[in-house]
């Protein structure tokens, strides 16, 4: 509940936790894929959002000299693209440490096998072969995910369709852990009772509500909107396939890049007729032009009334407008990194003031206090 400024309570509003890994400046995929969708929760929900250093390390453990640069870089295309710190907390993974303690806590229970079916661990390991994998760190991974939601209580966690199943095993573990520690007494109220501390019994009892009921409820999964942006090659966009373009994309460059992406491979003379739907290039144009100007790409492909590089063209304008403003903000922030240090600052000791709420019903079901 919280308390309105005539003195009534109303109803929090639901709560809403998701990170990102430190990989530099983002590009466009993950500005469509999370962040634009982030922009529009932190008007309705209690959201948190973390840079998830700690998750930076789980795949280049051996080389974290730029790592410190990259957090900075991401923050400032957290910031540029609209995430308000008076609307949202945004914060750093490895500044709440409690984040690594509930980490370890929940690998005291958690089966093996669980880690090892979730899918996304063999394929990084065939994907990423000229990396050492084969550590704890990257097994556990997923286990770290779990900790790092579940440390905020959310009730929702948002993510795409394709994601839906990496939520299950926070839900498992949450339920592992309710099962295990929170249908006995706690160990503050066996102790008020001992003591006969009228008062001390009422706080402890307080207290084992919220734990009887369960004191890490299951998050519910958020869908919510990610189209797959493909890359200048046609495949998924993404660093590892040098195929992308960034935020911070300068504009000559933007236009540049584009003017090499595929298309469809059956148009190879400009009197040839395209196919759209087949056609990577259309695909952007359906997540940043309007309605009225991909029917007017459509209409000249399908007749081959526009060449490719007109069309190419229409998208740069398209992706230009959607990003000037970020980039002009960006430039704001970066005149003025205080600014930026005061933000993960505040919003880090805010994550921790949650965490610590949570992690004393943890050690205390436990058994730990």
């Amino acid at each position: 509940m919280t308390e309105n400024t005539n003195g009534t309570l109303t109803p929090s509003r639901p709560r809403v936790l998701s990170g990102m890994r430190p990989t530099g400046r983002l590009h466009l995929g993950n500005y469509m894929g999370a962040l634009y969708n982030w922009v529009r929760l932190q008007h309705e929900y209690d959201c948190y959002f973390f840079i998830a250093d700690y998750h930076a390390l789980t795949t280049n453990y051996a080389n974290t000299a730029g790592l410190k640069e990259d957090i900075r870089e991401v923050a400032l295309d957290f910031l540029s693209s609209g995430l308000d710190p008076e609307q949202c907390t945004i914060f750093i993974q490895s500044h709440v440490p409690q984040h690594a303690e509930l980490f370890t806590l929940f690998s005291m229970f958690t089966p093996l096998p669980w880690l090892e079916r979730v899918p996304t661990y063999k394929d990084q390991q065939e994907q990423l072969r000229e990396k050492d994998l084969n550590t704890y760190g990257f097994l556990g991974y997923p286990l770290l995910q779990s900790a790092d939601i579940l440390l905020y209580q959310p009730d929702f966690v948002p993510v795409g369709q394709d994601q839906v199943a990496h939520v299950e095993l926070t839900r498992e573990v949450a339920r592992r852990f309710n099962a295990f520690y929170c249908s006995q007494p706690t160990p503050a109220i066996e102790r008020a009772r001992k003591d006969h501390s009228d008062k001390e019994i009422i706080t402890a009892e307080l207290s084992a509500n919220t734990v009887a009921l369960g004191i890490l409820p299951e998050p519910k999964v958020l869908l919510t909107p990610s189209p797959k942006l493909p890359g200048l090659d046609g495949r998924k966009m993404s660093k590892s396939y040098d195929n992308t373009i960034m935020l911070s994309e300068p504009e000559a460059d933007l236009r540049a890049k584009l003017k090499t992406m595929v298309t469809d491979p059956a148009r190879i003379r400009r009197t040839d007729v395209g196919n759209p739907d087949i056609c990577p290039v259309f695909d952007l144009h359906k997540v940043f032009s309007t309605e009225e100007k991909q029917l007017e790409v459509r209409e000249g492909c399908t007749t081959a009334g526009i060449g490719c590089i007109q069309c190419k063209g229409w998208l740069a304008d398209a992706i230009v407008s959607e990003i000037a403003p970020i980039q002009e903000r960006r430039r704001a922030l970066e005149a003025d990194p205080g600014q930026v240090d005061a933000i993960l600052w505040d919003g880090s000791a805010r994550a921790r003031q949650r965490a610590i709420q949570t992690l004393q019903h943890v050690r205390q079901a436990i058994g730990l206090e």
